[in-house]
């Protein structure tokens, strides 16, 4: 336990070293020029300050509060799409019968037809993942050179490969042409979906109240999807994010200009007591700001980090690794066996994809 402690530590240090460095610089700069060119009228009051810090702590919080309510929103969503999704296989291995069909057809057609089915639903997520992982103009987790770095590493799967590629295994020729002929492929094939169960329903291969649950199965599908699309296409609003990001910014950059004349009052205060002290106490303003300085500036990139759950950070809803447990759970159910399943995305630094 120890150790992972250590190790998450030294991933929070790695991630904002940048800002950490320019934190630096700056106070060291601003304490190098009071320090050497007795600059001692240059300071900031406090109590504007003060307020500043406020209400940047406050904006700061609500982001945050908002962030985290986006990927908890996120996580039931896809929660809901695991659920629904086993109870899809269910439904189709348990409906698709002989029963009331007026031509009756071999067990391998029967079978033929489920996994049909099946495959069709696992495009359905595949299309899905790729929609949520496609980039949009406001987010910005790829636009900071620490994020880069990370997704050097660890990238999501669907920046390896394209949808139609992910498809291919899973679609005939003709499903496929259709699909890709669509803006909105996850939406075609949920239509797809429905036709197919129409046409075993005309043939009795579905009794009619099975019809009625399996097309209410994916109505659900629908539902889920217009959700994750939701959060998807609309962002965080605009004003709150780059406001909050520009006021935590005004703060930090002022901050060593109230914090620096403090310190060299104590520095002359104590010097009759510490005479080789004094003078050099204000560089004791370089700790104390680096840190001040980065637990505000961490605090609003974490909440603007997840802002966006959907677009391939570390602290991401993964979607792709939900997905493919959902396939290996539908293939399984299939029969078939694990040379034929593909394997689960791998954990990267204790993360999932």
């Amino acid at each position: 336990m120890y150790t992972k402690k250590v190790y998450k530590a030294k991933d929070m240090a790695m991630w904002t070293r940048y800002e950490t460095f320019l934190f630096l610089f700056l106070i060291v700069a601003v304490v190098g020029v009071f320090q050497f060119f007795n600059l001692t009228w240059l300071k900031i009051p406090w109590t504007p300050l003060a307020l500043i810090g406020t209400a940047v702590a406050f904006v700061v919080g609500f982001q945050n509060n908002s962030a985290y309510g986006r990927i908890w929103e996120a996580r039931k969503i896809w929660g809901g799409v695991v659920n629904t999704s086993r109870t899809f296989g269910m439904f189709v291995q348990d409906m698709v019968t002989n029963e009331h069909a007026g031509v009756k057809l071999s067990k391998e057609e029967l079978f033929h037809e489920v996994k049909t089915l099946t495959y069709r639903h696992i495009a359905w997520m595949t299309a899905l993942r790729h929609a949520m992982r496609a980039p949009k103009p406001w987010e910005t987790v790829t636009q900071e050179r620490s994020n880069r770095d990370w997704e050097s590493i660890m990238r999501p799967p669907e920046r390896e490969s394209d949808v139609e590629t992910d498809m291919k295994p899973y679609l005939n020729e003709e499903d496929m042409k259709y699909v890709m002929s669509k803006n909105n492929k996850q939406t075609a094939l949920l239509y797809l979906q429905s036709h197919h169960l129409r046409r075993l329903k005309e043939h009795g291969l579905i009794w009619e109240f099975s019809f009625l649950q399996l097309e209410g199965v994916l109505e659900e599908l629908f539902t889920l999807q217009g959700k994750s699309e939701r959060i998807k296409n609309f962002p965080y609003p605009r004003h709150f994010a780059t406001l909050n990001h520009y006021f935590m910014w005004i703060f930090v950059l002022v901050l060593p200009f109230a914090m620096v004349p403090q310190f060299m009052e104590i520095g002359k205060d104590i010097q009759e007591l510490f005479p080789v002290l004094g003078p050099w106490f204000v560089w004791l303003t370089v700790p104390f700001y680096v840190i001040v300085a980065w637990i505000f500036h961490t605090m609003e990139r974490i909440g603007r980090t997840g802002e966006n759950p959907f677009e391939g950070s570390a602290n991401d809803v993964p979607i792709s690794t939900i997905a493919r447990g959902i396939e290996i759970d539908l293939r399984q159910n299939l029969g078939e066996t694990k040379e034929e399943i593909p394997e689960q995305f791998p954990v990267k630094y204790d993360t999932q994809m």
